[in-house]
């Protein structure tokens, strides 16, 4: 592992090297350039330092430096049995207490939120030093975060459009654990349409009077916070009347049901409000503006669902290959298919992560060899796939992946007509 700190103001480095791409058999990513030092830095870890030295922003020239650096910490926090087993996008119930220990115990030792500035808690370090991050917990077989509603959608959302109260207020208690979050878009009649809710959030004086249902929360039984969508102007295009709220769960009028799924767990949840009085300060960005920066957070989301979740599938399609025996043609031929896939999805997302376009094409890509990935398993397996509960779980939960964070058909409306430039497709609203 490299050794110490160096705090190194104002300079600049270029990441990989003279050419700014690391070898690819070394497991690099292609560089985004020059990146400067400058109040924030690049931060690297030995045990012997202590966290203020983590968090002061500090120089590494290579991504490799910075992937030795997260093995090792992981390797150590693995070793003290502190960290929270890898489990996707969603936090199991049964790992909740487990996760806020080591959303704790990663803050604590300057390991939380990789690419958020420093004054919020974070490390200051690029998103593609945070890929790098989940590429190494995935190797681990560690969670990355807490929860993705708080680290990915809540604090994305906060730094975008916060006041510095709300950011003062939420950033940092998120990165320790302190705050649990929910998201709170998805209605029975507004999902893959989301402009098509109805929760109402009426202006009544310094309040907002919330009213309507919510559904598939991830994590709502267990949340201090959610992130709301709801409609605050009734007399505009749909789309431009909604609103962005940062809800308190524990206010009056808020009533939690959790949903119990295939897989015996209650992941999602149902969320009713009735004549919920919520302060006037939990508004998020402008009045009637929560369309723009609720598609800004969920690009968040679906370009974090990329390269990062390759590494755990290709940790499992080398143990499906280890555990099969006498695979004919066909099952060797969709094995082949999968590891191809997922080399394609990280490779793009090496080269082209940043960019805001690709976050559906690697929403797409993902849900997709998730999907296949885990009927492959099942079928490799045979009737051993009854008795792998974690193989089962995959299975009985594949149709979902295909639907969560917008549908596959969804996604490819979005890549035809954003990213390709095709002609939009008809609407009932154009009639």
């Amino acid at each position: 592992m490299p050794s110490g700190y160096r705090y190194v103001p104002g300079t600049r480095e270029t990441i990989g090297g003279p050419s700014g791409v690391l070898d690819p058999l070394e497991g690099g990513l292609a560089a985004p350039g020059p990146v400067g030092a400058d109040s924030r830095g690049f931060a690297t870890y030995t045990g012997s330092m202590g966290v203020d030295t983590v968090r002061s922003v500090i120089a590494k020239s290579t991504f490799a430096e910075f992937r030795i650096d997260v093995a090792g910490f992981l390797a150590e926090a693995q070793d003290t049995a502190d960290t929270c087993p890898a489990y996707g996008a969603i936090l199991p119930p049964n790992l909740h207490h487990q996760a806020m220990h080591w959303q704790r115990y990663c803050y604590d030792r300057g390991w939380a939120g990789v690419h958020w500035p420093a004054e919020h808690g974070g490390m200051g370090l690029t998103r593609a030093h945070n890929l790098v991050w989940h590429e190494e917990c995935a190797k681990a077989e560690v969670a990355p975060y807490l929860n993705l509603q708080g680290i990915v959608l809540a604090g994305e959302a906060i730094m975008r459009a916060g006041t510095a109260e709300q950011r003062e207020r939420f950033l940092r208690p998120t990165l320790s654990n302190e705050i649990l979050w929910c998201q709170l878009f998805s209605e029975p009649e507004a999902g893959s349409d989301l402009g098509s809710l109805r929760s109402s959030a009426l202006i009544d004086g310094g309040h907002f009077r919330l009213n309507g249902q919510k559904v598939w929360s991830s994590n709502a039984q267990f949340a201090q916070y959610g992130i709301l969508l709801a409609r605050t102007g009734f007399d505009q295009a749909k789309h431009k009347g909604i609103s962005f709220l940062l809800l308190d769960m524990a206010l009056p009028g808020i009533e939690v049901r959790p949903i119990k799924q295939m897989t015996g767990d209650a992941e999602f949840c149902e969320v009713f409000f009735d004549e919920v009085l919520v302060p006037g300060d939990a508004l998020l960005g402008e009045l009637h503006g929560g369309w723009a920066l609720a598609m800004a957070v969920l690009e968040d989301e679906r370009g974090g669902a990329g390269a990062a979740g390759v590494v755990s599938l290709q940790r499992r399609l080398e143990a499906m290959r280890n555990r099969a025996t006498n695979l004919g043609d066909v099952e060797r031929q969709q094995l082949t298919d999968l590891v191809s896939r997922g080399r394609a999805l990280q490779s793009l997302m090496e080269l082209h992560g940043e960019d805001p376009k690709i976050a559906p094409v690697a929403k797409l890509m993902n849900s997709e060899l998730g999907y296949d990935e885990a009927r492959v398993e099942a079928t490799t397996q045979g009737a051993g796939a009854m008795l792998d509960g974690d193989a089962t779980d995959r299975f009985l939960y594949a149709p979902g992946m295909r639907i969560a964070g917008g549908t596959s058909e969804i996604q490819r409306n979005i890549i035809g007509e954003r990213v390709l430039g095709l002609p939009r497709e008809p609407r009932s609203s154009d009639s």
